[in-house]
């Protein structure tokens, strides 16, 4: 899909902007898990997730493409939406996010804080991005997708460095959303000729993709429900999909209960904080914890910006 030129290329863009961040193999994490773990902390990144790094490269190469454009749009849960306003704004381009009614508090205000036009529409992240689609038309903005070649490069930046700092990995444990951090692991396993195997993960609340991936073909589901709002999808991307299928070993279902203990695991183990799909990589580790015993994981640790009531109320939980 992508060759090893081109996520280079791509990775180039990202550190122009922001450092590698680092993977840690936590030996807390180890004992719990029953096998060395690597965490990859895209949860370190100028935004608190990994999404940052497709936004720079799309909005980088949109500029070089389209210099006069006025404007973007798109919709998001949140981690999209706050790289496409910081890489916009770099770029000078006036950025419309549009979130779902009800979406995080502290993800907005970072949106904002970013210079991004808000708009609150619909009840989940499908909806939205319907009504960000109507808006595209009806302003002239150019419509950002939260699947796209130029995001997936950029994403894949994370797994480059990932590979190349860590020791071989018998398995990565990737949260699926849409799909760009899944699929860019995969492009950037293949370009430089791995073996590892790569996990997808999705919520039991949320399983669009899991039911995609074993129908192989794509099954839209009629809600998304999970605290894991970055794997809050309904239908799954075509593209993604085909990826998927050919690179991904599995996909991995977890409950909102996994995850939340995943999420304290996290803490008392490392004291990382992590938003619910952050956790999610940890969690599918958990469940297969005798399966994966004596091997050494790669968990993708995708973001922590998770509102601090949510939080909180997950720390208390037992």
């Amino acid at each position: 899909m992508l060759s090893l030129d081109e996520i280079e290329s791509a990775a180039a863009i990202v550190h122009g902007a922001m450092p590698s961040t680092a993977q840690y193999a936590w030996p807390l994490l180890a004992l719990r898990a029953g096998c060395e773990t690597w965490v990859k902390h895209e949860n370190h990144t100028p935004t608190g997730a990994f999404k940052v790094r497709g936004g720079l490269v799309f909005m980088d190469r949109l500029k070089r493409r389209a210099p006069r454009t006025g404007g973007v749009i798109s919709a998001t849960r949140g981690n999209h939406g706050q790289s496409i306003a910081l890489a916009a704004a770099r770029n000078g381009i006036a950025a419309t996010i549009v979130v779902p009614h009800g979406n995080s508090v502290e993800k907005n205000a970072a949106m904002r804080a970013f210079g991004a036009e808000l708009v609150e529409a619909g009840h989940d992240f499908d909806a939205a991005k319907e009504t960000a689609m109507t808006l595209a038309d009806e302003r002239g903005l150019v419509m950002v997708p939260s699947f796209h070649r130029d995001l997936v490069a950029g994403v894949a930046s994370y797994a480059l460095e990932l590979f190349r700092a860590a020791p071989p990995l018998d398995t990565v444990y990737v949260p699926i959303g849409l799909g760009s951090g899944i699929c860019g692991t995969i492009a950037a396993r293949d370009a430089l000729g791995l073996a590892t195997k790569v996990v997808g993960v999705v919520s039991t609340g949320a399983p669009a993709y899991a039911l995609s991936f074993a129908a192989k073909k794509v099954v839209p589901t009629n809600s998304a429900d999970t605290m894991a709002d970055g794997m809050a999808v309904r239908g799954p991307d075509a593209e993604a999909l085909e990826i998927i299928l050919k690179g991904a070993d599995r996909i991995v279902q977890v409950s909102d209960a996994e995850i939340g203990a995943a999420m304290r695991a996290y803490y008392e183990d490392t004291h990382q904080l992590t938003e619910g799909a952050g956790a999610a990589a940890l969690a599918a580790l958990l469940q297969e914890r005798g399966h994966m015993a004596g091997k050494r994981v790669g968990l993708i640790l995708s973001g922590g910006n998770i509102d601090r009531p949510v939080y909180l109320r997950t720390l208390a939980d037992t």
